[in-house]
């Protein structure tokens, strides 16, 4: 059983799986939401019929001194919806301060073109919530 993460972001969502064995995280791509939800839902049942998840991780944007930002609250209905969608998978939330930051910093580090960060920056945004998630885990057992 796999983890997905996502990114869930205003225009775009980012999505980010782990390997079989639940140990690297690897970008899988990034939904356009074109202002809607259904969108997103409609490629996540696609991507759930084509990987064995059992783990969705939803990064959590909260303000830098920890707070609920207004963005934190549109994501927590976006959760609900998980929630209701998929009752058999754990949905779980992650810190996600600094993800965005990460993730520029990376495709600025590998010279990635300013035309293509804005297609790639949310999947790479995923892929370090994943990380998160798994090395916060491996703490824990």
């Amino acid at each position: 059983m796999r983890i997905l993460s996502i990114d869930y972001g205003d225009a775009r969502v980012g999505i980010a799986i782990t390997d079989p064995l639940n140990i690297t995280a690897q970008g899988l791509e990034t939904i356009q939401r074109n202002n809607s939800d259904k969108v997103v839902l409609k490629r996540l049942d696609e991507i759930l019929e084509q990987y064995d998840i059992d783990t969705i991780v939803v990064g959590m944007p909260l303000n830098m001194n920890g707070t609920k930002s207004e963005r934190a609250e549109v994501t927590e209905k976006f959760i609900h919806k998980l929630k209701c969608k998929y009752n058999k998978i754990k949905i779980e939330t992650i810190d996600e301060r600094l993800t965005t930051v990460a993730a520029h910093r990376t495709m600025n580090y590998l010279d990635v073109n300013k035309h293509k960060k804005k297609n790639i920056v949310d999947t790479i945004s995923a892929v370090y919530i994943l990380e998160t998630y798994i090395n916060k885990n491996k703490n824990i057992s």
